[in-house]
């Protein structure tokens, strides 16, 4: 046998051989971090501080083209929990409550991936904060530490200040935190989970953390704004023209009631919405930090997958908005970062893949990790060969759909868009990063149009 066919297998050995007994099974911790677009240290955005997403990527694989399947906290995240599609959920209500997703996931005869690793691998299951639309049904949790709010800046009175933007349709605002931040609900989740990984355990876990930030308001203590200069930050790429060759129904995707660049321009405030999201990233890093430390100085440090994952990115002033819900790049991308315990890391396992990958992914990949039953009830598929060698062969789509059915279909070149009224958007990602070319009627590019079409048709589920 040659040398490369032996280390192969002895990549799968290592990645199977630990999972095959009840004792070793390996811990699971899972972190959410709400609203995280792609902007971190280990991404090449050198402004944004975020040294402990940083280390979890450089100690495992990071996803440069990880996509959502609804740009929409609440459905992102019941298709994470439940590898399904959100229209097969057939919630009436965009953002479904926790208990819907349960019953309705049940109905359908899968569970919840929490619910399937406590069922078929005897996982005890542990959360804080915010993993669905507002925390978890608690008959399938061993333990909560429930999930605190939004921590809006407060009058003496205790009301919600705005302090730049007011708007009932968002939660957008950007200012320095006036309490105390051991006060905020993130601070709190940290403190939960890092008392979680002090105790004993005597079952395999699945750790869920939950955190708030950067999701809106951007309220965060003064602190994490004192480390950006606003003069010194970078601007995205934007153009005042970019949305005229967007069809009507694309531009129907940018949301009345939040701020509009051009508006943030002339206001003087672009440079400082953007400090403010750094700020938020930074806060929500060092949370990220606490927990990771508490693991490693834990005894399950050399035996927990690590997660880390986002349920979509942001607009931060690309296609003049600040906002997601849109099928662009901007809004459907999302971080994930998946870390081994050394037992189970295959040959080229650290760092970057390019492949294209869902979010649907992660529960199927977790089932496999954790060596347990195959859930033949969800849609997406094991990353675990990409986790042995991250410049496997891939070629899946990602598909992310708003609740009209117009969807956007994103391989590892084009990303492709195709509206409820049958208009449609086309991107070529190697000459145009920042989608400012629709070529959906450029006759040169009518093979690449019926090649996305035909993925779309082959790929997306009733």
């Amino acid at each position: 046998m040659k040398r490369p066919a032996i280390i192969a297998l002895a990549a799968l050995a290592c990645l199977a051989g630990p999972l095959q007994s009840e004792t070793k099974k390996p811990n699971v911790l899972f972190i959410a971090v709400d609203d995280l677009n792609d902007w971190a240290g280990y991404r090449g955005h050198s402004e944004v501080l975020t040294p402990n997403m940083d280390r979890l990527a450089k100690r495992g694989t990071w996803f440069s083209r990880a996509y959502c399947q609804y740009p929409v906290c609440g459905p992102s995240r019941a298709s994470v929990m439940t590898s399904l599609y959100f229209h097969q959920l057939e919630s009436p209500k965009l953002q479904v409550k926790d208990n819907y997703v349960k019953e309705k996931v049940e109905s359908m005869g899968s569970a919840m991936l929490h619910d399937y690793l406590k069922e078929h691998g005897g996982y005890k299951t542990m959360a804080v904060g915010k993993i669905l639309h507002r925390h978890l049904p608690l008959q399938g949790l061993n333990m909560s530490g429930g999930r605190g709010s939004w921590d809006h800046n407060k009058d003496e009175n205790g009301k919600d200040i705005e302090s730049n933007w007011n708007s009932k349709k968002t939660l957008t605002d950007w200012a320095a935190y006036n309490g105390k931040e051991s006060d905020m609900s993130d601070s709190k989740a940290a403190a939960w989970a890092v008392e979680r990984l002090s105790k004993k355990h005597s079952k395999p876990f699945m750790l869920m953390v939950g955190f708030l930030r950067p999701h809106t308001p951007w309220h965060v203590p003064q602190k994490y704004f004192d480390m950006y200069y606003p003069e010194k930050i970078s601007l995205p790429a934007y153009r005042k023209d970019d949305l005229d060759d967007v069809p009507a129904a694309g531009r129907a995707t940018i949301n009345d009631g939040y701020p509009r660049t051009e508006w943030a321009k002339e206001e003087n405030q672009w440079r400082k919405i953007i400090q403010s999201y750094y700020a938020s990233i930074t806060f929500a890093d060092s949370k990220v930090g606490e927990v990771l430390d508490a693991l490693e100085a834990s005894p399950y440090a050399d035996n927990t997958i690590v997660i880390l994952w986002s349920d979509h990115g942001y607009h931060m002033g690309e296609k003049n908005t600040f906002q997601k819900h849109t099928l662009w790049e901007r809004s459907a991308s999302a971080p994930l970062i998946i870390s081994l315990p050394k037992s189970m890391q295959g040959e080229k396992y650290r760092g970057r893949t390019d492949r294209v990958v869902s979010l649907l992914d992660i529960y199927p990949t977790l089932v496999d990790l954790c060596g347990l039953p195959a859930n033949d009830k969800v849609v997406g598929r094991s990353l675990k060969p990409l986790l042995i060698n991250r410049e496997a062969e891939w070629g899946h789509p990602a598909l992310t759909y708003r609740k009209d059915g117009s969807v956007g279909v994103r391989d590892e070149r084009y990303r492709y868009i195709e509206y409820s009224d049958g208009s449609t958007e086309l991107y070529d990602h190697k000459n145009d990063p920042n989608e400012w070319k629709n070529l959906a009627e450029n006759p040169e590019y009518s093979a690449v149009m019926k090649s996305m079409r035909q993925k779309l048709m082959k790929y997306q589920v009733k």
